[in-house]
């Protein structure tokens, strides 16, 4: 286990960025930012409601006492020094840009944004996740965004006549989320040696507030209707009253709508990788292997499935939560997969690592040099998700060779033979499958049959080999025998004879994806 990383002490901004931020701060009017720091705006949101953009601002130390001395020249030091303190929980931002927050019912305080990414690093050690990139993501609860409305509402009641103000809007602010994100994603990138990226891996923090974002909106109902009572005209304000009255007016009823927002937001950190695909074609040698896992009444059907061996030496290497077994098409129990093989998907859920290309060689080989050698592996690989949209196009759309092991109850002529040659393209109609009815619904479906040819066996004039290309999703033993007449044509009604189908190969799937090394 790697070592913990310690929690960073809050950051040095070199002399540049001291100066950046000073000049950033003196910008700002002093009345403001007082009035602001009077109703518990953090430090981190003065400058964010006023359009400062640039990282290190959110990312620095930021204190009232460093303020205070960018203000001592323009009021008076003491006035400011005492009006300049920092609220215990921001009545905006909730915590958020304060690195406080609520968790497991305790509040947690981070001395800095780099705190904060120490605790978010040592949780990805701890769960074990190797990891070459990251993508960071920040869900905030929408009472934040309704306390910086009612806070620049309050702003524009107490300076909209000022020639700053009116050179600002709410759209230009930064919002807490960006904020977070562009301070957080530097300190993360710094500490896991690597970039912020559109990658596999995600690091989430959910930010919720336990009490309903509504007490804001029935707390300003409650001031406006106050206010109309008061002043007994209709749309609230009185005409005759003092500038000052107003802005009174407007700092109770701005108390009145945060007084019940002074707890931290709850935090919720998440880290995970998205699916990754391991593709490639498998070849199934036994007739007593099923696709997928097959129970029936708490009994196993066959002696192995092709999803477990192939899904379980998979998952341990990456180290992932669990996995999922996609192919394109399958085929009965008692039917060998040969030739080419089938594509498949095998789709790893949270996987802690992912491995090399080399990794994934030994892996192959590892799976072909199994004991029992029921199932083989080819052109095994890391895919994108994109593969998946190629092997579902090749279930409806792709062609497949079979190679069936067939008996007749009459014997088969040259004529015959040629007949059955000459056939390309051949279109058939399919009635569900008898043997299915009771998991299909009762449909009818047509196939093509693209081309037979029969092979004779040495020795025996009833028994052949069909070799065939069909439309994949055909039934290729209801189209030897003719399930009772629910398949038109069959081969057997084309020949005039009883056919039985015996045994039953795929020995090629022609579809484009994982053919090649």
């Amino acid at each position: 286990m790697a070592t913990q990383i310690e929690e960073a002490s809050p950051a040095i901004v070199n002399g540049d960025d001291v100066r950046a931020l000073y000049e950033a701060v003196r910008s700002l009017p002093s009345q403001a930012v007082i009035e602001l720091f009077s109703i518990g705006v953090c430090t981190r949101c003065i400058l964010r409601l006023f359009g400062v953009r640039e990282c290190v601002h959110y990312r620095s130390p930021l204190s009232p006492s460093m303020l205070s001395s960018v203000f001592s020249d323009l009021t008076d030091p003491v006035d400011i020094h005492s009006s300049l303190r920092e609220p215990a929980v921001c009545t905006v931002c909730l915590g958020v840009l304060q690195f406080t927050y609520s968790e497991n019912n305790k509040v947690v305080k981070k001395e800095s944004v780099d705190g904060l990414a120490a605790y978010i690093c040592n949780l990805i050690r701890e769960q074990g996740f190797e990891i070459d990139g990251f993508s960071l993501e920040v869900s905030i609860p929408p009472i934040i965004l309704e306390n910086e409305r009612t806070v620049w509402d309050h702003m524009k009641t107490k300076y909209d006549s000022e020639l700053w103000f009116q050179e600002r809007s709410l759209p230009e602010c930064i919002s807490a989320k960006d904020a977070l994100k562009v301070s957080l994603t530097e300190s993360l990138e710094s500490m896991l040696d690597c970039k912020s990226s559109t990658g596999t891996f995600r690091i989430r923090l959910t930010y919720t507030y336990p009490v309903s974002s509504k007490i804001v909106e029935n707390s300003v109902d409650g001031c406006h209707e106050s206010k109309r009572r008061k002043t007994g005209t209709p749309n609230g304000l009185d005409l005759g009253e003092p500038r000052s009255l107003q802005a009174n007016e407007s700092s109770k009823c701005l108390k009145l709508c945060l007084e019940q927002t002074n707890e931290p937001c709850c935090l919720e950190f998440l880290c995970y990788r998205t699916q990754i695909y391991f593709g490639g074609r498998y070849l199934k040698y036994s007739r007593n292997v099923s696709q997928s896992c097959w129970i029936i009444d708490d009994e196993r059907m066959g002696e192995a499935s092709v999803e477990e061996i192939i899904g379980s030496n998979i998952l341990p290497i990456c180290r992932g939560d669990k996995y999922k077994f996609h192919a394109a098409g399958r085929e009965d129990i008692d039917v060998r997969m040969l030739g080419s093989g089938r594509p498949f998907l095998v789709e790893v859920q949270n996987a802690r690592y992912i491995p090399s290309l080399e990794s994934v060689k030994d892996l192959q080989t590892k799976i072909n040099n199994l004991q029992n050698k029921l199932v083989g592996v080819k052109n095994l690989k890391l895919v994108g998700s994109q593969s998946w949209d190629l092997m579902r196009e090749g279930e409806a759309e792709k062609q497949k060779q079979y190679t069936a092991l067939v008996w007749t109850s009459r014997i088969l002529n040259d004529e015959d033979f040629q007949s059955i040659s000459s056939i390309k393209d051949m279109l058939i109609l399919q009635r569900t499958p008898i043997r299915v009815l009771h998991r299909r619904s009762p449909l009818e479906r047509e196939k093509i049959i693209h081309w037979m040819r029969i092979e004779r066996i040495v020795g025996s004039s009833q028994y052949f080999l069909l070799h065939l290309c069909t439309q994949a999703g055909t039934y290729i033993k209801e189209f030897v025998h003719g399930d009772l007449g629910r398949t038109q044509p069959s081969f057997g009604s084309m020949l005039g004879t009883r056919a039985e189908i015996l045994r039953l190969d795929v020995t090629d799937v022609k579809m484009d994806c994982f053919l090649t090394e």
